[in-house]
């Protein structure tokens, strides 16, 4: 699991002495503690790792807008603070898959649905959401179904 991944690198890091990495993961298990509360009166994932990955990529995609406006407010060292915390996320996110397999994935899911116009995108992006969520991009995924159905 996910969790027990972050706790070992989280005593690793403390171990090792890394304060940056250990402040990173802190933040991490804070912000899958908040969504694990927020889950008690929701709809939460069906599995554990699907949560945690949620709560990921809601992470780094916090972060690359915060790097895109210190860039653009000419603040590059908060900018590096920021990749440096990207990284350290992405280190327990799931590989994504390359451009090759979303659109078999699309593919796939165009043919299982019987999807042939934009009037299905948003079933078919419902679809690829349930079985590869965790290992896309759905924003880049958006254009690449948008481009399959038309």
């Amino acid at each position: 699991m996910i969790r027990d991944t972050i706790k070992d690198a989280l005593v690793t890091a403390m171990k090792g002495g890394d304060k940056e990495t250990t402040a990173t993961i802190r933040l991490i298990q804070s912000a899958i503690k908040n969504r694990d509360i927020e889950a008690r009166t929701g709809k939460a994932p069906e599995s554990d790792d699907a949560l945690v990955v949620e709560v990921l990529q809601k992470m780094v995609k916090q972060r690359r807008e915060s790097i895109e406006m210190y860039e653009k407010g000419n603040r590059p060292e908060l900018a590096a603070s920021e990749a440096r915390e990207v990284t350290v996320i992405e280190r327990f996110l799931p590989a994504p898959m390359d451009e090759a397999q979303t659109a078999a994935a699309i593919e796939a899911i165009k043919v299982d649905l019987g999807a042939s116009g934009m009037k299905d995108m948003g079933r078919v992006m419902a679809e690829l959401k349930s079985r590869h969520g965790s290992e896309l991009d759905m924003s880049k995924a958006s254009a690449a179904v948008k481009a399959a159905l038309s």
